[in-house]
């Protein structure tokens, strides 16, 4: 059979049949500093907080106290990332993450034990977002385990000269086929285009690094636009 081809049509049409609830584009951050995220929060810009390992080691403190402290900041989820690569590991330091606020989503791999692991906390009703996911079959798998978000990552597709978006458009179309609950949230972006596409082929949530979210504001129309209302407004003497 000759595969046909997904149009952004398709997905249009397709988003139509999910299931009847406020459909929200969510932001979250890509970050472990507190002072971004407060800044971002008083914008009313983000719903949530992703954290890895490389983000807390460049924050340099306690792992469990930066989760705690972003927790206290956020009230959307927060995404916790666990150590241990084998399931066992996963599922005690999963537990343990969980209890440090009720919105920690604890982060696992895609992999065999972490998808085992994600089922087994899904279970016992812990968040989890299954991660480093680069196709559509593993996308498939995790939305199987039951993971709460399974995180794409656009940008390193987009390194290896393959079509992150084509990720999330699949993605999109399957879990909309069969009714999944879980929730696309786009990861490793690394320029306003890639938000925007995210948007556009239906990813539920965008991470982003706060340079890049603040960037979207972006535009030399806007600036020139501004700059000039300022000039005329001097020129008129307007006071208000």
């Amino acid at each position: 059979m000759r595969q046909k081809q997904l149009s952004l049509g398709n997905v249009q049409r397709l988003r139509a049949f999910r299931r009847k609830e406020e459909i929200k584009m969510k932001f979250f951050v890509d970050t472990a500093d507190i002072g971004e995220i407060n800044e971002l929060n008083t914008a009313g810009l983000i719903d949530g907080v992703t954290t890895n390992p490389s983000l807390i080691k460049k924050a340099g403190r306690d792992f469990k106290e930066i989760i705690a402290d972003i927790c206290k900041v956020t009230e959307g989820d927060v995404s916790a990332e666990v150590i241990a690569i084998d399931q066992q590991g996963m599922i005690e330091q999963g537990k343990i993450l969980a209890k440090i606020a009720s919105n920690v989503v604890v982060k696992l791999p895609l992999t065999g034990d972490g998808l085992k692991a994600c089922r087994a906390l899904t279970a016992e009703g812990i968040k989890t977002n299954v991660t480093l996911c680069f196709s559509a079959n593993q996308g498939l798998l995790a939305a199987k385990a039951g993971a709460t978000y399974i995180s794409p990552f656009i940008g390193r597709i987009d390194d290896i000269h393959t079509d992150g978006m084509e990720l999330i458009h699949h993605l999109r179309v399957i879990i909309d086929n069969y009714d999944f609950k879980t929730q696309i949230l786009a990861a490793s972006i690394r320029t306003p285009l890639h938000v925007r596409d995210s948007a556009i082929f239906g990813a539920d949530v965008a991470t982003v690094p706060p340079a890049v979210l603040w960037g979207l504001l972006n535009h030399p129309l806007t600036t020139k636009g501004l700059d000039q209302f300022v000039e005329d407004a001097k020129a008129a003497d307007i006071k208000i």
